[in-house]
């Protein structure tokens, strides 16, 4: 009994934190993750119109882009899109998200969870086509083909992501002060005005910034649901790699990542902010 006692004394012991191979598993991880988009964001900065070969530094192919009147064009057309959609799934998101909280568990809550979510769990390509069915037929009886489909597709997918913040904003909020604004006989919308808004605010701007990027960068939707003459920069993208690659289509994927990486890593320090 004591030699067994002191051969579990002086065995090493298992730590979790120090597995063999997991290092350089991840270092392979991130190599193949990033290692492509590290090699386009250089390759923006050539001067050479080849994609193999080095030319030298050059910002030609960003003041290019800059100039094409079509990349302006849609780049305008993704930023309103982008801003309309996630402001009307921000304020749909918001009222789903505090009837979903503010109120006693029953019956069917989880089935309203689930539903509010379900685009994100549906494949992107069976929401396209199924909006693409319904908004032909619209077309057909109304007449309209402007940008207000794509704004409707895009709101609709990106309910879910704005919801999700907010929620979550909602469930960490201290109710005490509600109930205490109610007690001293505030209404329902000045509780909410004057308590529950600001104390909501970092999760609806999360929400919105969330939305904002998941629209600015689709693809599918837009694709599925554009008219002619209505490309986003993703899909004017997509037209141009289908024709040929250039330094050009490089510098607007740079300028691009920038942007996203900016908004999410605003979107990041808000949540860091409210935790």
């Amino acid at each position: 009994m004591a030699r067994a006692r002191f051969d579990f004394r002086t065995r090493a012991r298992f730590d979790v934190r120090a597995q063999p191979g997991f290092g350089t598993i991840a270092l392979f991880t991130f190599a193949l993750l990033y290692l492509p988009i590290v090699t386009l964001v250089v390759y923006a900065f050539n001067a050479s119109d080849s994609l193999s070969s080095w030319g030298g530094f050059s910002l030609h192919w960003f003041a290019a882009a800059a100039q094409n009147q079509s990349v302006q064009d849609a780049a305008w057309r993704s930023l309103i899109i982008a801003a309309s959609a996630a402001t009307m799934a921000t304020i749909a998101a918001t009222m789903a998200a505090l009837a979903t909280t503010r109120t006693p568990p029953y019956p069917g809550l989880s089935f309203k969870y689930a539903f509010i979510n379900l685009p994100l769990m549906v494949p992107e390509i069976v929401t396209a086509v199924a909006l693409l069915i319904v908004f032909a037929k619209v077309k057909v009886w109304t007449g309209y083909s402007g940008l207000g489909y794509l704004i409707l597709a895009h709101t609709a997918f990106c309910i879910p992501f704005a919801y999700l913040p907010i929620r979550a904003r909602l469930e960490g909020m201290d109710q005490s002060l509600e109930r205490a604004a109610a007690d001293l006989y505030a209404t329902p919308w000045q509780v909410f005005r004057r308590v529950t808004l600001p104390l909501l605010r970092p999760g609806i701007i999360a929400g919105f910034m969330l939305a904002f990027v998941i629209s600015l960068d689709d693809v599918v939707i837009s694709e599925f649901v554009k008219s002619g003459g209505q490309d986003t920069l993703p899909t004017y993208m997509l037209g141009q790699l289908r024709r040929a690659v250039t330094p050009e289509i490089n510098a607007i994927a740079a300028a691009f990542l920038v942007l996203s990486v900016a908004l999410v890593t605003v979107f990041f320090f808000i949540n860091r902010k409210k935790a």
